[in-house]
């Protein structure tokens, strides 16, 4: 039986791949994207398997009327992708509070507002996938994105919760967490605080160490076949990289985290008292 997605953030990256790949296999796709006109050819192409919905993530009614005119119009929905959102860079001294209010508004409260509103669709479906875009930002942290990486570590917060809240309902939780990717995400969609001068060093060994995260970028289009793979387990994972690189970053820094804590642990211990 062809299922139905629910995909923010299509107009292009990730969210437009899958899509695509969704589409192409016999799925039905209500893409969603803040300029509908970028979705033109995606509806050209594949006609009335897909549902175009202009829609910015962080107006909430807007989310729930979206989501309900997707089941209003396909008739159920089986797998939502919370692709929507954006790179904010800048030291955290540099972020003003509306660039840090707008990070999180779209990346987490997005996300949120987005699940929320697709609970009901699923369990009346028997369950289903919600697909969390996450980042190998969501579980290490780097100077120079650090609101991104609060954003992201936020959704990964809630998203562990909610897996363990859904399951009794057949409902599945992963959180995607990709390298580096060809895509625009630290380009033209990247949003940049004011720079400080004082931290013109700090930014600069920020952008050598960036550089080697991100030296062999991974093919968007070859995620195709993964994420299908996910949706389509029959124990899909709470958590799964997509790229070669995250692996070696997050042993890096949970062995680290590890080391540290056992250090600490007589402190720790006599914090609990008596």
């Amino acid at each position: 039986m062809a299922r139905t997605w629910f995909i923010t953030g299509t107009s292009r990256g990730f969210g437009r791949e899958w899509a695509e790949a969704a589409l192409d296999r016999g799925d039905r796709v209500a893409a969603t994207a803040r300029d509908v006109s970028s979705l033109d050819e995606l509806t050209a192409e594949y006609g009335d398997k897909v549902l175009a919905l202009a829609l910015d993530v962080t107006d909430r009614p807007a989310v729930l009327a979206a989501l309900a005119r997707a089941y209003e119009h396909f008739g159920r929905l089986d797998v939502i992708v919370n692709n929507a959102g954006y790179g904010q860079f800048g030291m955290i001294e540099e972020i003003s509070e509306q660039e840090a209010r707008a990070q999180f508004e779209t990346n987490v409260f997005g996300a949120l507002w987005v699940t929320q509103a697709a609970l009901p669709y699923l369990r009346e479906s028997g369950g289903g996938n919600i697909i969390q875009v996450s980042s190998i930002g969501g579980i290490s942290a780097f100077a120079n994105i650090g609101i991104y990486n609060g954003s992201k570590w936020a959704l990964e917060g809630f998203s562990q919760a909610l897996a363990q809240e859904v399951a009794l309902f057949g409902i599945k939780v992963t959180l995607v967490e990709p390298g580096g990717f060809s895509t625009d995400w630290g380009g033209a969609s990247a949003k940049h605080a004011t720079k400080l001068d004082t931290y013109d060093k700090v930014r600069e060994l920020a952008a050598e160490t960036r550089k080697s995260r991100v030296a062999n970028p991974g093919d968007p289009a070859a995620t195709r076949s993964a994420i299908l793979k996910v949706v389509d387990a029959e124990n899909p994972p709470l958590r799964i990289f997509f790229g070669t690189s995250p692996i070696g970053i997050a042993t890096a820094d949970y062995e680290s985290r590890l080391a540290e804590w056992k250090e600490w642990q007589a402190v720790s211990t006599e914090a609990q008292g008596s």
